[in-house]
């Protein structure tokens, strides 16, 4: 009996790149089949650790191995990897068809059979009325399918995506984020997504990892990461305002500011944090309210936030509140006016810091 264990699939990277003024030290490790995103505010180091897994990026230190195979050292026209660039960077002078049939020619397939490989991917993106059109003739969702079809037209054992749908409007972006999550849904091997919207990384990726500075500083399921944030940016990022303080019991004393009361019971450092629709306004100091927590707060800004409207809070501390156009216009609110905020202990969400 052959008790050899099976090789490693999936990646397993520790990616070190130092620069000037710049060091990246992460970790990604993924299943075959998975799809994991990479966010992060500007400069944090998601495109530099892209370039890296491409090879377009040396690494300093660390590794890279995929399905059980380091390729570290391996030059980027040799590696097992697909890339959608943001701007998709498609051969102007090409067609559809010939520009997804390039990279099974340059992996030495003949002409021929590159341009009926070409065609079937062509045909599974629904751009087989396509295959004579050049791109300056494709619109922006076509060209996005062109784009991943010549990916994986070359059967790479990593997808890498870097901002895949930026480069696209509303509407478009609505339906090619749809096809996308099809299509990465049927990849069976790993895709690494880089990308600023929180919405593609949720419909898109089974788990998220948040870079800042370089580093990795929280990774989880979608649900898992909107459940419980650990930094401002994150916070922000799905919509939550967040603090962190020293829990006593139903009671969190914030680092800076009021206390905060809650229905979970813990003990030590803690994360607090609620949705800006838990807030409730008043332009006078409520009396017989069941809210728990109440604070006295100026109007910093106002900006219209989908179908409603975002005040941003100062005074005991900093919070956002979402109300409707209504509400807004029947408190008056502007710059500078003052109001009361509450939110009810059943509305925030406690954990361990």
């Amino acid at each position: 009996m052959d008790t050899t264990p099976a090789p490693p699939v999936g990646l397993d990277a520790h990616l070190i790149v130092n620069r000037t003024t710049f060091h990246l030290d992460i970790t990604i490790t993924a299943a075959p089949g998975e799809v994991i995103a990479l966010l992060g505010p500007n400069g944090a180091g998601k495109t530099t650790a892209l370039r890296a897994l491409a090879g377009l990026i040396p690494l300093t230190g660390g590794h890279l191995h995929l399905d059980g195979i380091p390729l570290h050292h391996t030059p980027p026209d040799s590696r097992p990897v697909g890339v959608v660039f943001q701007d998709y960077l498609l051969f102007p002078h090409l067609t559809a068809l010939d520009n997804v049939a390039f990279g099974p020619r340059c992996q030495g397939a003949t002409k021929s059979e590159s341009r009926t490989h070409a065609a079937t991917w062509l045909t599974r993106m629904g751009l087989s009325d396509h295959a004579t059109t050049k791109p300056r003739h494709l619109s922006g969702g076509q060209a996005q399918r062109v784009a991943l079809a010549r990916a994986l037209a070359t059967n790479p054992r990593l997808l890498l995506l870097d901002e895949p749908l930026a480069a696209l409007d509303a509407r478009t972006r609505l339906e090619v984020r749809a096809q996308l999550r099809h299509h990465l849904a049927e990849f069976e091997a790993v895709a690494v997504l880089v990308t600023h919207d929180p919405l593609d990384a949720m419909v898109l990726a089974d788990r998220l990892a948040f870079v800042e500075h370089g580093r990795v500083v929280q990774e989880g399921t979608p649900a898992d990461i909107a459940r419980h944030p650990r930094t401002d940016y994150i916070a922000q990022l799905v919509g939550l305002n967040l603090y962190r303080g020293q829990a006593d019991g139903h009671t969190v004393h914030l680092d800076t500011g009021p206390a905060i009361t809650t229905t979970g019971n813990l003990t030590g450092p803690a994360f607090v944090a609620f949705p800006p629709s838990a807030v409730t306004l008043h332009r006078d100091r409520p009396t017989g309210s069941s809210a728990r927590n109440l604070w006295y707060c100026q109007v910093a800004g106002l900006e219209t936030h989908g179908d409603q409207i975002r005040a941003d809070l100062t005074g005991e501390f900093p919070l956002a509140a979402d109300l409707t156009t209504v509400a807004a216009a029947e408190l008056g609110l502007h710059p500078g006016a003052p109001v009361w905020a509450t939110v009810k202990a059943t509305q925030t969400h406690a954990y361990p810091a």
